[in-house]
């Protein structure tokens, strides 16, 4: 292949932070068809923060300048036809029923066919399970572009590896795992990758095995969490302190250190109905990965539930009570809120008729409201007190919060992540 001219489709959490290393090596160009979100990228922000600014206009160019390297982002397809490397980066949501939704695959499919030539490599990012890109999208890019995979054009499947909100695990310091159609494709994305990675790559022996891998990782991990989220459940029937009991049995040295809470993200919380699918189209039913989804999924409507027990035994009256829910991004330091389980939190309390206010310094309101119908603020009225508190979201401008001065002298602390002192919680997984 001549110079390498890199197109990364897809300018998320993931695909950004992806063109942004490989502009400083390479000529790349960052596609998306969401306008708003190019001209927020060609002013040099990235309102999700995966990227710091300084960072981000350190390879940004403002225009389509083939003779040297860095990033130029577009919304018109035009400029990404002299590229011969296509990487793309786009969501892999679940429908209302948990099932996975491939359309955003096949539309970016469709787009790079439109402009993918002979010799041309196209890599997959998103998660999938086991055979969606050689028996999904490639089948798209060969029926509109009319060339032959294998042939024509090739294929790579390089996981993706993005941890929203951490700043320690960026992109270049995750060990890649990497694939492709051919031994010789397979050793071109492999070099590609390890070009920028410097952690280091894993080639995997075929992209089923690395499509494969990648699902069961957040997987596993989702059990894990499942498996402590029961323990929780069971622990507090019993009168047991969750957190005493996990710092104790992690004095052992083989012992998995995972903690209770919410899953949500668009990864733990999706990526097991993708290998859930798979298994049930092959005639298999996936007893434990299922049975940890059911569990996970439910702990907003239990913690919900605990809370106004809480209220109850307290006495304090449940009906038109004013409620902070600290927290709605799904995880902490991090604006992203997709697939957050604090609207299960939040769904639940409003079937008791409680007033409540979200309070959530890194959430954008306007996104908010757009994915969930939901009112959220980033700062607290200074003549507000409240019946009650929930800690749903470590966020560190909470551990700075003066809680006790916000709180009425009767009233309930619900502590989900396990991050106050006991003596300042009524409840807590």
């Amino acid at each position: 292949m001549n110079r390498t001219k890199i197109c990364v489709l897809g300018l998320g959490y993931v695909g950004l932070p992806l063109a942004v290393e490989f502009g400083k090596k390479y000529h790349c160009v960052g596609f998306d068809i969401n306008g708003k979100r190019i001209d927020e990228l060609r002013s040099g922000v990235d309102f999700t923060l995966e990227v710091n600014n300084s960072d981000l206009n350190s390879v940004l160019k403002q225009d389509l300048n083939k003779e040297r390297n860095g990033l130029f982002v577009s919304k018109d397809i035009a400029d990404i036809q002299d590229c011969n490397v296509y990487i793309i980066t786009v969501p892999t949501p679940t429908d209302k029923n948990n099932r996975p939704v491939l359309t955003p695959l096949y539309k970016a499919s469709e787009s790079v066919a439109k402009v993918i030539k002979k010799g041309d490599v196209v890599i997959y990012e998103s998660t999938v399970y086991p055979g969606v890109t050689e028996d999904e999208c490639i089948p798209v890019i060969e029926r509109i572009s009319g060339l032959k995979f294998n042939v024509d054009f090739y294929a790579g499947y390089s996981p993706e590896r993005i941890n929203p909100g951490d700043k320690e695990h960026t992109v270049s310091k995750i060990l890649k795992v990497t694939s492709g159609s051919t031994e010789e494709t397979a050793e071109f994305v492999d070099q590609l990758y390890k070009s920028i990675i410097t952690a280091g790559t894993h080639k995997a022996p075929s992209i089923r095995v690395a499509e494969a891998a990648k699902v069961i990782e957040n997987s596993q991990r989702d059990i894990n969490i499942a498996f402590v989220n029961e323990l929780a459940k069971i622990f507090n029937l019993l009168g047991i302190n969750t957190n005493d009991v996990l710092e104790a049995a992690g004095t052992k040295w083989n012992f998995l250190k995972f903690k209770p809470g919410l899953v949500g993200g668009h990864c733990i919380g999706v990526d097991p109905y993708y290998l859930a699918q798979k298994a049930q189209e092959v005639g298999y039913h996936p007893e434990i990965i299922l049975a940890g989804r059911r569990l996970n999924d439910g702990m907003g409507e239990y913690i919900a539930h605990e809370f106004i027990k809480l209220m109850v035994k307290k006495d304090v009256p449940v009906k038109s009570a004013n409620i902070l829910v600290m927290g709605i991004t799904f995880k902490e330091n991090c604006p992203d809120v997709r697939n957050t389980k604090v609207v299960d939190i939040v769904r639940v309390l409003k079937e008791y008729s409680l007033n409540l206010t979200i309070l959530d310094p890194w959430a954008n309101c306007d996104e908010v409201r757009h994915e969930y119908g939901l009112v959220s603020i980033k700062e607290l009225p200074s003549d507000k007190k409240f019946d009650g508190a929930i800690l749903a979201v470590s966020h560190d401008e909470f551990l700075e919060l003066d809680l006790p001065s916000l709180l009425k002298p009767n009233s309930v602390v619900f502590d989900v992540k396990g991050i106050l002192p006991n003596d300042k919680v009524d409840g807590r997984l």
